[in-house]
C-alpha cells in the first residue's frame, strides 16, 4: 500500500513534497491555499512513522523514504516529476534524484540537510537525540533553528505536533537517518536545483549550502528567504509560495 498522501491541484506538472523530521505531510498547509491548482499536481506524502503513517514499520531510513516516494509515483502514474522536500526531506529528495535521475524534472530543497549529513558535538547531539521523549528539548531545538525571534506559543504548538504526528521510535530513527547518512558520492548532478534558505536559520544557511549544493550541482543556485528561519512554510508562506513556483514556471527547461 502507498504511503498516506493528499494531492493538491491537477495540473499537467507533479510535484511530489516531503516533510522535515518535525513535520507530516501536513506540514506545508499555510501554503496550500495559494499554489497554482491548474499548473502543478502537489503531492504531500507522510514517511514511514508520520501522520496516517504514524503506526506503520519501517527501517526509517533515507533509503525507504526514497523507495516509497517512487512507489507513490508509480501509483500515480507520474513517469517524470518535481521534488520540494523539507529539511530531512531535502536529503530524501537528493536520494530520489539518485536513484532514479530520469525521472526528477527539477530539486528544491527548503532549509535541507545535504546529502552528506550533519556533524554534531556532545551536546548538541544530546539535545536532538532527547527530542524524541522530551518535548523540551523539541521547543529548544525549534526555538533555535528560527533565531530565537518567535512567540513562544507558535514554538510549543511546533513541538506538540510533531510529538503529536510522529512515532518516538521512527522519530529517534529518523535522527540517525539524516545527521548520519553520506550518500554524497552517488550524486548526479546534472538537475536543475533552486535551494530556498531563511535567513535566520543559523545552520541550514547560505554557507552551508556553498559547501554542499553549489558544488554538487552545476544547475544550481540558492535563494535566502528574508524573515524567515527554518520553516518558511510557516514564518513566510507567500514568499515560499512565490519562489517555489517562480522556479517551477521559469526556472525549467
Amino acid at each position: 500500500m502507498p504511503n498516506t498522501f493528499h494531492r493538491v491541484g491537477n495540473g499537467p506538472h507533479p510535484v511530489l513534497v516531503l516533510h522535515g523530521w518535525f513535520g507530516d505531510a501536513r506540514s506545508f498547509e499555510p501554503i496550500e491555499a495559494w499554489l497554482s491548482q491548474d499548473k502543478f499536481s502537489y503531492v504531500f506524502m507522510d514517511y514511514r512513522g508520520y501522520g496516517g503513517m504514524k503506526d506503520a514499520d519501517g527501517k526509517f531510513t533515507i533509503d525507504e523514504i526514497a523507495a516509497d516516494t517512487l512507489a507513490l509515483a508509480d501509483a500515480l502514474g507520474f513517469p517524470r516529476f518535481s521534488l520540494i522536500g523539507h529539511s530531512m526531506g531535502g536529503m530524501a529528495i537528493e536520494k530520489i534524484a539518485a536513484c532514479a535521475p530520469e525521472r526528477v524534472r527539477a530539486l528544491i530543497p527548503v532549509a535541507p540537510v545535504p546529502c552528506g549529513g550533519i556533524l554534531f558535538d556532545a551536546e548538541k547531539r544530546a539535545l536532538f537525540k532527547g527530542a524524541a521523549d522530551q518535548r523540551d528539548h523539541r521547543e529548544t531545538i525549534i526555538d533555535r533553528s528560527t533565531g530565537s525571534r518567535l512567540p513562544s506559543s507558535w514554538v510549543q504548538w511546533k513541538a506538540a505536533y510533531s510529538a503529536a504526528h510522529s512515532s518516538k521510535k521512527a522519530f529517534a530513527a529518523y535522527l540517525r537517518a539524516w545527521a548520519d547518512t553520506d550518500f554524497s558520492d552517488e550524486i548526479v548532478g546534472h538537475h536543475p536545483v533552486k535551494v530556498l534558505v531563511g535567513e535566520h536559520d543559523p545552520t541550514f544557511n547560505m554557507k552551508l549550502m556553498s559547501e554542499t549544493y553549489l558544488r554538487r550541482y552545476p544547475l544550481a543556485t540558492v535563494e535566502v528567504l528574508e524573515n524567515a528561519g527554518h520553516y518558511p512554510m510557516n514564518e513566510t508562506p507567500l514568499a515560499l509560495v512565490t519562489a517555489l513556483e517562480r522556479f517551477l514556471l521559469d526556472g525549467i527547461h
